[in-house]
């Protein structure tokens, strides 16, 4: 069987980090979206997505395809529902559809479709960019036992202060310092290579994922993951980093996202609570406007390439969009656009040859390099920001 994971309607919900990768490439718990599906499909995936994300994220199809809607989580039991699809069935959770069988040139009606009804109440949906830390917990939660179950730690040094140490499983090469790791509120995962300096503080949930960094002194709360190859320093609480970005310094980080290649300069700051407590409103790029996310609790939602200055101070609820530089002093604006150079005090065109630069270096440091594909995915999301720069 070939599976495809495919990115529904709430595709623009989850700009801009869906700018530069479809849903399945989002990262929340330890693994990304695709890498959960994978690991308990038992089988890999393909991907249908924006004709411009095409390019990296092929879509291949075979004789007997099933389409699963990435925005949705994977569940034991509907895991083993979609694997039972057969032609003309198809999955619906209230109304929507999660997965159905689909077979080449196939004119997909849903009426001629047997239609299975998925009751359970396992269903977690990432339909809007704070899905991603508010769904943090539960998601670290299910990819700590997917990933550990009937498998041993690597043993926890002895100069490693821990709380509810069975809680806590360490890969191969992850090196703990003197640090305190305190694993009653939720699993601790330490990834392969990672280390931990000394110092630091952290309670789970936590994911480090493989050869990300902790540095001295940080304070990290939970639910946060720090994806492949980041670095963190300062406090960082309810956080993801989706993976290849920075927060190395001194600094709030709180009920926030950052895509990859970011960075956070040092002393940087972002609000997570507004002064009367109100529920915050978060930009949302299919609205084209501020809308109210219900939330008490939210921060800073940054799209990839995107950094700022030492001592950048960000507003509850900001949304800072793709390859954006901003520095100087003052509160920036709640929605920063795409390509924005500039601050609280106005913001330029980040032109695009000097955005590929700074991509250049940065992601050489790492031992990748701006190809192609990834120049062209950048210039269409140029494009298609434009009119937000106006």
């Amino acid at each position: 069987m070939n599976y495809v994971l495919y990115d529904s309607e709430v595709r623009d919900n989850l700009l801009p980090l869906t700018y530069t990768r479809p849903i399945a490439e989002l990262r929340l718990g330890i693994l990304s979206i695709r890498e959960k599906w994978e690991k308990m499909l038992g089988a890999p995936t393909t991907t249908q997505t924006q004709d411009y994300l095409a390019k990296k994220y092929s879509l291949e199809l075979k004789e007997r395809n099933i389409y699963i809607d990435a925005s949705f989580l994977p569940s034991g039991n509907l895991v083993g529902m979609i694997k039972n699809l057969t032609e003309n069935q198809a999955i619906f959770y209230d109304n929507l559809p999660i997965a159905y069988f689909y077979t080449p040139n196939q004119n997909v009606n849903f009426d001629n479709f047997d239609i299975i009804s998925y009751s359970h109440k396992d269903v977690i949906r990432i339909s809007e960019v704070y899905h991603i830390f508010s769904f943090n917990q539960q998601a670290i939660e299910k990819d700590f036992r997917l990933l550990t179950q009937d498998r041993v730690s690597q043993p926890i040094p002895n100069h490693v202060f821990t709380q509810n140490p069975q809680n806590i499983f360490i890969e191969e090469g992850a090196e703990l310092l003197n640090c305190s790791l305190n694993a009653t509120d939720g699993p601790i995962y330490i990834g392969k290579e990672a280390i931990v300096m000394e110092g630091a503080h952290i309670r789970g949930a936590f994911a480090l994922c493989d050869h990300a960094i902790v540095k001295m002194g940080a304070k990290i709360y939970g639910a946060t993951t720090i994806g492949p190859h980041s670095r963190v320093g300062g406090e960082v609480g309810n956080s993801v980093l989706i993976g290849y970005s920075n927060k190395g310094h001194d600094g709030f980080l709180g009920n926030s996202v950052l895509g990859e290649w970011c960075n956070i300069g040092a002393d940087s700051n972002n609000s997570n609570l507004k002064n009367n407590y109100a529920s915050v409103r978060l930009w949302n790029y299919l609205a084209e406007r501020f809308v109210d996310t219900h939330l008490q609790f939210c921060g800073l939602v940054m799209g990839d390439h995107s950094k700022c200055g030492i001592n950048t101070m960000f507003n509850t609820g900001t949304v800072v969009g793709v390859s954006a530089n901003i520095f100087g002093g003052g509160f920036p604006r709640n929605f920063i656009p795409s390509y924005s150079w500039g601050g609280a005090s106005g913001t330029t065109t980040y032109k695009l040859t000097k955005a590929f630069e700074v991509a250049e270096m940065v992601m050489q440091r790492r031992g990748k390099t701006l190809d192609e594909k990834e120049k062209s995915i950048l210039e269409k999301v140029f494009e298609l920001t434009e009119k937000y720069r106006r």
